[in-house]
């Protein structure tokens, strides 16, 4: 069952990837706590060249409501001021001679419900994403069953394992999902 294998493992690798896609993207929504995800975007004019944060500074949670960022140059303090400021987050930055300091204010019930609905949003990109590889997936199967490369008994099984992983990312999906909003929802 070589051919019907490749196929299966290939979807699950797409789908884990699709997962990690959906984990990266939901870290930068923010909730009311610190986050350092929440950073991941903010690029830093260092010496001409616009580089990631975490590259020019060390970024840590110093409790639930502050981001602290000690540059390892201090002549990077008032860019990264200025980079986060800029950066259209929603947050402010405030800067002293050692450290970058960015309070995490309190989200509105307005904010965490658009919250709420972009993450939903995402949620549903990512399902529609499993879902084509399903079809890229059955595809190829149809394809090999129809070539002969794959016989026509593994085949259906084949294709009744695909549904089970497909059927299982998307329950994966509905449970970060869920989860996230659970952490929005939270005041």
């Amino acid at each position: 069952m070589g051919m019907a294998e490749d196929v299966l493992n290939d979807l699950k690798a797409r789908i884990a990837k699709t997962m990690d896609d959906l984990r990266r993207e939901l870290a930068k929504v923010r909730t009311g706590r610190a986050n350092p995800a929440l950073l991941e975007a903010v690029r830093v004019d260092y010496y001409g060249q616009l580089s990631p944060l975490n590259q020019v500074a060390n970024v840590t949670v110093a409790d639930p409501r502050l981001i602290v960022i000690k540059p390892w140059e201090k002549t990077m303090i008032k860019p990264i001021e200025n980079a986060i400021n800029q950066s259209g987050i929603g947050v402010t930055a405030q800067s002293d001679a050692e450290l970058v300091r960015v309070p995490i204010p309190p989200l509105t019930e307005e904010r965490r419900k658009e919250f709420v609905k972009l993450v939903k949003h995402k949620g549903e990109e990512h399902k529609i994403a499993i879902r084509n590889e399903r079809r890229d997936a059955k595809e190829l199967l149809e394809q090999a069953i129809k070539e002969g490369e794959v016989a026509e008994d593994a085949g259906k099984k084949a294709l009744e394992k695909v549904q089970a992983e497909v059927d299982a990312g998307i329950k994966k999906v509905d449970e970060i999902i869920g989860n996230k909003e659970k952490d929005l929802m939270q005041v």
